[in-house]
């Protein structure tokens, strides 16, 4: 039986084998007829996207060619104040833009901070549109170049501007603190402000405190009357090296009266044994100026403002404002009392570690020429340095106070040098001349009204104002210098 099966099985194979080939071939003639039409009808969207770019193109092309031909005339940039072109185009909230010269005479005629057009109120300091500006002196620049120079020919135009501008100083900061405001605290510097503000209350609560022995300091006492123990202090006030007699002018029990005896003889020999002839020269020479005027001299910040009120109050708030006038007021009408010794101090001929400020102090001789051309460079290009260098050799006396001065006269650089940058970056250089000589009869107007009523004025504010400018302007002018920065950052 399985012998008789084995023919029939064969056809069976050979038809399948037929039927698979028929299969493959149909199926790969589907696939081919796939490829066929994917290739069409990617073709047709080619030819679609072809035709849809050069319809766009046609459309751009006959689009643009009216807008090349069209001309743009000067009345299209015109300001509605003046009517002529616009010159430093100034856009306020509304939308609405003026030349600047012309807002600046619209804001000082109305003293409205309102649109000329609209009346709608702007925010802030408007601001130059650099956009619409730039776009302006490229499309005319013949026409804005003549503008320009009618205008800076104009003084009122020119007065007008820099009011507005002064004005506009005053509010910016105003607008960037009010943006920067910070519900937790002030940041940094506000924590900076109020820790010196702190040690200024101190430093004036103790000043004042003790403001009632001013009377009592040596400067108002006579030599005569002086006790050993206040002759101790005069000697110790001479220097740190001045202790090593100390005690031999207790064991002496030397007073007023005794040390106005003393001699050059008498003190290289015993008890004093003062066998240093520098030390020795700068005992006698403090001696001679005792036996002069009949009083210790002043010798450092207090007892000078206790001798000198009103001239230590003019000094502080002149050399502040005005440190190279001051100086030059020191050379012409206190050359010896003064600025000898505030020369020797700052431009010292030769270094010396040894030498205290004292010794500095009591030298009268003239000035060398290395020390005059020190000096000048300083006085000309960074005076507030010189002040900060005098307050620097007075640190040992003054720990707190020399410190005060000595930040306030680097911002005060700072400041100076904030102004000579805004009058670089709008080329105003050439009205300096104009400002110094303004700045000086503002000065010598603000000195002689203070000298005719300074008799009037009570002691009680003269203090107020004296410690005022020595702790409270260096907090006032780090708030200044931060308010400089910010307005740069913007």
């Amino acid at each position: 039986m399985g012998a008789s099966q084995l023919p029939h099985r064969t056809p069976l194979n050979s038809r399948s084998l037929l039927l698979q080939s028929k299969i493959t071939n149909t199926l790969h003639d589907l696939s081919t007829w796939r490829q066929l039409s994917n290739h069409l009808k990617k073709g047709e969207m080619e030819e679609d996207v072809t035709l849809e770019t050069e319809t766009e193109k046609e459309k751009v092309g006959s689009n643009a060619a009216p807008k090349i031909n069209r001309q743009i005339s000067v009345s299209e940039f015109s300001c509605h104040c003046c009517y002529d072109i616009l010159v430093n185009p100034t856009t306020l909230n509304c939308g609405h833009s003026f030349c600047r010269h012309c807002l600046a005479f619209w804001w000082l005629s109305s003293k409205k901070n309102e649109c000329p057009e609209c009346r709608e109120k702007w925010e802030g300091f408007p601001k130059v549109n650099i956009l619409l500006r730039d776009a302006i002196e490229k499309l005319f620049p013949d026409v804005t170049k003549q503008r320009k120079e009618d205008i800076q020919q104009n003084s009122e135009i020119a007065r007008s501007l820099t009011a507005f501008q002064k004005y506009g100083n005053d509010q910016i900061p105003t607008a960037a603190n009010a943006g920067r405001t910070n519900p937790r605290g002030g940041g940094f510097f506000s924590g900076v402000l109020t820790a010196l503000t702190c040690v200024a209350v101190v430093l004036l609560v103790y000043h004042w405190s003790s403001r009632e022995f001013e009377d009592d300091l040596l400067v108002h006492k006579p030599v005569a009357k002086w006790t050993t123990g206040e002759v101790i202090l005069w000697l110790e006030q001479l220097g740190p090296w001045a202790s090593h007699y100390k005690e031999r002018f207790v064991l002496e029990r030397v007073n007023g009266r005794l040390l106005l005896t003393l001699t050059d003889e008498e003190l290289t020999k015993a008890p004093y044994n003062i066998q240093n002839n520098s030390h020795r020269k700068a005992i006698l020479m403090e001696l001679e100026h005792v036996k002069t005027l009949g009083v210790k001299p002043p010798q450092n910040l207090w007892e000078y403002k206790a001798v000198n009120p009103g001239k230590s109050l003019f000094l502080l708030y002149a050399l502040k404002s005005s440190p190279r006038l001051s100086l030059l007021y020191l050379y012409l009408f206190d050359y010896t009392e003064t600025f000898l010794p505030f020369i020797h101090t700052i431009c010292p001929v030769q270094e010396d570690e040894h030498e205290d400020i004292i010794t500095k102090l009591l030298d009268r001789t003239d000035p060398t020429w290395k020390q005059w051309r020190e000096f000048i460079v300083k006085y000309l290009l960074l005076p507030y340095q010189l002040i900060a260098e005098f307050a620097w050799d007075w640190l040992e006396v003054h720990y707190w106070t020399s410190r005060f001065i000595i930040v306030n006269a680097m911002l005060l650089s700072v400041l100076e040098l904030f102004s000579f940058w805004k009058l670089w970056s709008r080329r105003k250089l050439k009205t300096i001349p104009h400002r110094m000589w303004s700045h000086f009869w503002k000065v010598s107007t603000q000195g002689l009204f203070v000298a005719i009523f300074w008799p009037f004025i009570p002691q009680f504010v003269c203090n107020c104002l004296f410690y005022w400018a020595l702790y409270f302007n260096p907090i006032i002018n780090i708030d200044l210098v931060v308010k400089e920065i910010r307005r740069l950052e913007t």
